[in-house]
């Protein structure tokens, strides 16, 4: 895996404090409207940053020439280069994962999100409440 040093994403450690810091209103978390999308998206791709980073997993991300991104690719102890997309709830339309997966074919991908456990189209669901599970050593099971 190649890394550019020179373009990298700032992540904070604490999303409670992230939140204090941002003077995002806690209750707002519940009101999902398009203003309150972008700071829930914000809070949840470093909460699963901070669960990652936690896991001794180096926190890389892609983004292509045009207007697709992946939030985390991910490195496993035995090589295999792993792309992580973060949605906030249970509409998980993966435009950008899809395009990732048709580019470099990964053995598989996985999508962290609201939704239950689930492998479908060689993506695995994620809950939100479970990426703590996600390490080097779980990232080579099938």
């Amino acid at each position: 895996m190649h890394e550019e040093l020179d373009s990298f994403k700032l992540y904070m450690n604490d999303v409670g404090l992230l939140t204090n810091l941002s003077e995002f209103p806690i209750y707002l978390i519940k009101n999902r409207d398009a203003v309150n999308e972008m700071m829930i998206r914000m809070l949840t791709e470093n909460y699963v940053a901070s669960s990652l980073k936690f896991n001794a997993l180096n926190l890389n991300y892609w983004k292509s020439d045009f207007d697709s991104k992946i939030d985390f690719v991910l490195q496993s102890e035995k090589g295999l280069v792993i792309p992580v997309e973060v949605k906030t709830g249970i509409y998980t339309k993966s435009k950008s994962l899809n395009i990732y997966m048709k580019e470099f074919k990964p053995k598989y991908g996985i999508r962290v999100s609201s939704k239950n456990f689930g492998f479908e189209n060689n993506i695995k669901s994620i809950p939100l409440y479970a990426v703590f599970c996600l390490n080097k050593k779980s990232l080579d099971c099938d």
